[in-house]
């Protein structure tokens, strides 16, 4: 257990370090916000147009290529040092990881992640342009009793 003692006195030490450092810097410091201090700021630039309120799907899965992509290449690097010590075992283990990393790429590839064009348009099937079907028996009506039935303007 003696061992362990340099561990626990240096954790307590950075715990009373982080605890003292936040207090020291809320008491000398204290808070006064502005305009200027709350804003956001990026290169200078004083952003004059609001943010979207939603990033489109294809931005994470741009992230999640490169993400992919940098994990297989932290994989590769200690694999080519030791390829040979591996031998067939190493070859096969490297294949798999590839093709799993491959078919990873092709499902981000079959969601859309680099298709940057106008969204397509599906084609409609007879089943939707059907004329049996109608707001009236496809659409069920929830919470209506005992209110008056309102008119639909077609």
């Amino acid at each position: 257990m003696g061992q362990y003692l340099p561990i626990l006195a240096m954790l307590v030490l950075a715990a009373l370090f982080a605890g003292l450092s936040l207090i020291a810097s809320s008491i000398l410091n204290p808070r006064r916000p502005t305009d200027a201090k709350v804003a956001p700021y990026e290169c200078g630039i004083v952003d004059q147009t609001e943010p979207p309120e939603r990033f489109p799907v294809r931005f994470f899965l741009i992230a999640m290529i490169f993400i992919v992509f940098d994990i297989e290449i932290i994989f590769f690097y200690p694999f080519t040092l030791v390829y040979e010590e591996l031998g067939g075992f190493g070859l096969v283990a490297i294949g798999i990881f590839a093709a799993a990393v491959f078919e990873s790429f092709l499902y981000l590839i079959r969601n859309g992640a680099l298709n940057w064009g106008p969204a397509k348009q599906l084609r409609r099937t007879r089943l939707q342009s059907s004329p049996q079907r109608t707001t009236t028996n496809t659409i069920r009506r929830v919470g209506t009793e005992g209110r008056e039935p309102t008119e639909v303007a077609a």
